[in-house]
């Protein structure tokens, strides 16, 4: 093996080389591009506009309901009046400031309602609507008779008063529907008055309430709670004197009959000015965000993808992953040259042998190796071309070699000192100096 060769197999690697034209067509490219693009929005507006989740219209008392029993027209006229209306999924929108109105269903875990409603003493104030009437939807009723209706409307069947009110804290409720004999019993309060729109009439007696309506027999149909909150505003329109001290809770008012706020109150202006007057007592007359809870009537999902993404901490680095992705488009149809390519991991010709050895050895990191080995290779070669006896051993064929070359070249390296070099070479430097003095020495002894 020459010292060239030793070389190469120092530092073989091929290069990579450039192609003429990019294997894959730019419209097809392009086209693939745009179709991910489009779908990926159109996964985002779906994220965005809730297609994903379970539709709100259903017969149920809740604020996506358009039936008799539901909430959504007390949610369309607080928008109308300029409050900020949501509808929440999950728990961190009952967490914010603000008004929210929950309306559970009768199967609800008593439980539930009370943490909610201890996690927002300090947050924001709070209205409880009980439930009362059972339904079934409008639709099954219309497919036995072979009638129509519309979807979400509902039939209601007996009003019921819910167990969970007991279970409530630091106040238990007992609500009972009773039947009044008027034909439309009445309701009066917060300097309102009005007719109910059915005889099953639901009222509440707790421990400490006080009233802010009531029927025309005197029992409470919404009132607060006293719980030692300061509540000048709703002390002033039930007219007691507010014995309060505690500045930082928040009031929470309990409608035990839901026919004042719900769709089919919405169908009389006075009970329509009623609402709008119990929510302004409960914001102390700041018109700000009202959040309808959903989570209590079986809507609850986890938060948002695409909310979050853009909602803080999330906002900063979203933005960065679209401007980034939007660098990274344009580079692609605008690279500057053509593209590289790596060469062949097994070389062609004569030198294949060697090249990939040579990658095999610098991989390993032990190209040390190879000192010993040229050294000797070289020695047995001038041995010959000195025709020194073949069993000769490496000291005294290095011996003689010394002796050549002092006849040869007096002022040429030593061959065993040269040996000894590369015998001691460990970095790759070291290594082909001493392949090369080597070399030098064998080309003159050829001379």
């Amino acid at each position: 093996m020459s010292a060239p060769t030793v070389s190469a197999v120092m530092t073989a690697a091929e290069a990579p080389h450039a192609v003429g034209s990019s294997p894959f067509n730019p419209r097809a490219v392009l086209a693939m591009v745009l179709f991910g693009a489009v779908v990926f929005v159109a996964l985002l507006w779906m994220l965005g506009a809730g297609l994903t989740t379970r539709p709100e219209n259903t017969a149920d008392a809740h604020a996506g309901s358009n039936g008799l029993t539901g909430f959504a027209g007390l949610a369309q006229l607080l928008e109308a009046q300029g409050y900020q209306v949501t509808r929440a999924r999950n728990e961190t929108g009952l967490q914010q400031p603000g008004l929210v109105i929950l309306t559970p269903p009768h199967i609800t875990d008593g439980k539930k309602i009370t943490k909610l409603i201890k996690d927002r003493r300090y947050i924001g104030p709070t209205i409880l609507v009980l439930p009362k009437w059972q339904t079934m939807p409008a639709e099954l009723m219309a497919l036995a008779s072979g009638g129509k209706a519309k979807k979400g409307w509902v039939a209601l069947q007996e009003a019921e008063s819910p167990d969970w009110g007991k279970d409530l804290e630091p106040q238990a409720l007992s609500p009972k529907v009773e039947k009044h004999s008027a034909d439309r019993p009445s309701w009066q309060g917060l300097g309102l008055s009005g007719w109910l729109p059915d005889k099953s009439v639901q009222t509440v007696i707790a421990p400490r309430m006080v009233t802010l309506v009531r029927d025309s027999q005197g029992a409470e149909l919404a009132g607060y709670l006293d719980d030692g909150g300061y509540y000048p505003d709703l002390a002033d329109a039930a007219e007691v004197e507010s014995l309060g001290e505690d500045e930082r809770l928040y009031p929470v008012i309990i409608v035990a009959e839901p026919d004042l706020l719900n769709n089919w109150a919405m169908a009389d202006r006075s009970r329509a000015l009623l609402a709008l007057e119990l929510v302004s007592l409960a914001s102390a007359g700041e018109r700000g965000p009202v959040v309808f809870d959903l989570t209590l009537n079986g809507f609850k999902t986890a938060p948002n993808l695409l909310t979050l993404a853009f909602q803080p901490p999330f906002g900063a680095a979203t933005f960065c992953l679209l401007l980034a992705a939007l660098i990274a488009g344009w580079r692609a149809f605008r690279r500057y040259g053509p593209p590289l390519v790596e060469g062949r991991a097994i070389a062609f010709g004569k030198r294949a042998l060697v090249s990939n050895s040579a990658g095999l050895v610098r991989r390993a990191g032990r190209l040390h190796l190879l000192a010993a080995p040229y050294a000797t290779l070289v020695r047995d070669r001038l041995a010959g071309q000195l025709s020194l006896p073949r069993h000769t051993d490496a000291a005294a064929a290095e011996t003689a070699i010394d002796r050549a070359l002092a006849t040869r070249d007096p002022d040429a390296m030593p061959f065993s000192v040269a040996v000894a070099r590369m015998h001691a070479a460990r970095r790759p430097i070291d290594l082909v100096r001493a392949a090369h003095t080597l070399f030098a020495l064998e080309r003159t002894l050829k001379r």
